[in-house]
């Protein structure tokens, strides 16, 4: 069995609660933007950090109101949520100088969605070889910047 030390999760981990019924798209929000890793506050959307990156830089964008499909969810919050995404592709581009960015939804749990009843986008940057041998057999994640660091430079740079 292949092990990777990884302190950081240990307090997400033994805090988290499967069972308890709660969206965390809808309680980040009631917490401090650096706890909560949230980047930028709009009106009808926020900026965050996942807390289980793919890559460093791994953004999401989520409406605050609960809502699982696009069909049911506002224009204006669609709209600004797309704004967002062009915002945050732009300050993703400077901070890390990635050589392409994935963009998407998972709408629904069979879709991939980890939280399959509040939509979010994803803003994933990539690098030629991020998906290497380590990733795709290895099943392990190598992310060089924490993500209290990756917090700081999105934040300043929003």
């Amino acid at each position: 069995m292949d092990q990777l030390w990884s302190p950081w999760r240990y307090q997400y981990v033994t805090k988290a609660n499967p069972n308890s019924g709660q969206c965390i798209f809808c309680e980040k929000p009631k917490a401090n933007d650096r706890t909560s890793l949230i980047i930028h506050r709009a009106e009808r959307n926020f900026v965050l950090l996942n807390l289980y990156p793919y890559n460093n830089g791994h953004l999401m964008i989520a409406p605050y109101e609960h809502v699982a499909t696009l069909e049911d969810c506002a224009e204006t919050t669609l709209a600004e949520m797309m704004h967002l995404t062009r915002h945050a592709e732009s300050v993703v581009r400077k901070v890390y100088r990635p050589q392409g960015i994935n963009v998407g939804m998972n709408l629904g749990e069979c879709a991939g969605a980890g939280v399959a009843g509040h939509i979010h986008m994803h803003l994933l940057p990539r690098w030629t070889g991020d998906a290497s041998f380590l990733s795709v057999i290895g099943e392990t994640r190598v992310l060089p910047e924490e993500l209290s660091v990756s917090w700081q430079r999105l934040r300043e740079a929003w």
